[in-house]
């Protein structure tokens, strides 16, 4: 059976316009061309209708999504796409197909600034959206539309080293020992390289943290980031002073984003540890070998939530609001958070991130609005330009 879903309304209304033509030239048809003929024209007109009708909505069987997302999560990506474009196609009847962009968080909100058009955004940190936000791009209040501030699921940062651990790095104290060279992404360019130097500045100013892995600890979590007010955080000398050590004497190359730090650990084998997103450090071992690398979580770290937001102005002129939405919204089901477990990213879901345990095994973590009151924040005083990292910060020549 033929399916005409989004032109009903304008069908009606020239099938209501065909009676009333009918109507005032019936006489004269009749008339002059005798009922037979008078009959065939109509015959003819009603199958031009019909003709329109079936070729208009075939635009609408079919819709295109561009996700403009953050370095690592290609393969995520892939798979989510994959069962989500079979989902909406027997729930709706229309197709979906994806392209995907990726890049250094950052350096992907410039594009999207710049005119690339996302349909979606997943990116590596809120600010980055808000950026785009600024831009005009995105309606203000997009990180309320969506649970856990937009975040359908989390990542923290931990250390990937060589197989037996042999300059033995434990914590994140290690990192700043004499002659350990550590490989991290550049804090100007990617979000894993700013989730990164705030849980080195995090971790050394002893920020409080929470167990994350139960309902309880997710609450309490929330409650004080609502509650925080004031940030001493920011003015630990100790933390500078870590901070500006590790960044000249320990980091022999900054990559723009998450993947290329890690090929550049892991392929290029250059340096003695990685510091990366968690999914980036399983990704080393899947691709490379267990028998090379092995992970190692700090006493504590940072609790990484990369957001998701659909852009307003490109959806709407395109007419993809409807599936885009729906599309953020999936990566929240059982469905999709069972993807994010399996490739290595923390589900919201409680117990889906106890099935995997085994593999990202419970850590106490501080949160970014807790401790440095939101990436607003963060970002003016690390790293916006003239900030602090620019300011600490001394390329070897």
């Amino acid at each position: 059976m033929l399916k005409f879903p989004f032109i009903v309304g304008d069908f009606a209304a020239i099938a209501a316009a065909v009676r009333i033509l009918q109507g005032q030239q019936s006489a004269t048809c009749l008339r002059d061309l005798g009922i037979r003929s008078f009959l065939a024209g109509a015959g003819i007109a009603c199958l031009s209708l019909l003709c329109a009708a079936i070729s208009l909505p075939a635009l609408s069987e079919e819709a295109k999504l561009l996700n403009v997302s953050y370095d690592p999560t290609r393969e995520l990506y892939t798979d989510i796409n994959a069962v989500f474009a079979e989902h909406y196609k027997a729930r709706t009847g229309v197709s979906v197909t994806f392209e995907q962009s990726h890049g250094g968080s950052s350096k992907q909100a410039r594009s999207v600034i710049d005119g690339l058009k996302a349909d979606v955004v997943t990116l590596g940190a809120g600010w980055d959206i808000t950026a785009i936000e600024r831009a005009g791009l995105i309606n203000p209040g997009w990180q309320e539309k969506l649970p856990y501030n937009s975040s359908p699921y989390t990542s923290t940062v931990g250390f990937l080293v060589r197989k037996g651990n042999p300059k033995n790095i434990r914590d994140w104290k290690d990192l700043t020992r004499p002659g350990v060279q550590v490989i991290v992404p550049n804090p100007k360019t990617g979000a894993a390289a700013r989730w990164a130097f705030l849980a080195l500045w995090g971790a050394t100013a002893n920020a409080k943290t929470h167990d994350l892995t139960t309902f309880q600890g997710l609450k309490d979590a929330q409650e004080a980031a609502r509650s925080a007010r004031d940030f001493p955080v920011y003015q630990n000398a100790e933390a500078r002073a870590v901070i500006e050590k590790f960044y000249n004497n320990n980091v022999p190359v900054l990559d723009t984003g998450a993947r290329g730090a890690t090929v550049t650990f892991a392929q290029k084998q250059l340096g003695d540890v990685l510091l990366n997103w968690e999914n980036e450090l399983w990704l080393a071992l899947d691709e490379f070998g267990k028998d090379k690398f092995e992970i190692v979580y700090p006493s504590s770290s940072i609790l990484g939530e990369p957001p998701v937001a659909v852009v307003d102005e490109v959806v709407d002129k395109k007419g993809t609001r409807d599936v885009a939405e729906a599309y953020l919204k999936f990566l929240y089901t059982p469905e999709a958070q069972e993807i994010v477990a399996q490739n290595h990213y923390r589900p919201r879901d409680v117990e889906a991130l106890k099935k995997y345990s085994s593999d990202m095994p419970p850590i106490p973590l501080f949160t970014i609005d807790e401790i440095f009151g939101g990436w607003p924040k963060a970002q003016e005083a690390f790293f916006a330009d003239g900030a602090l990292f620019d300011q600490i910060y001394r390329p070897a020549k």
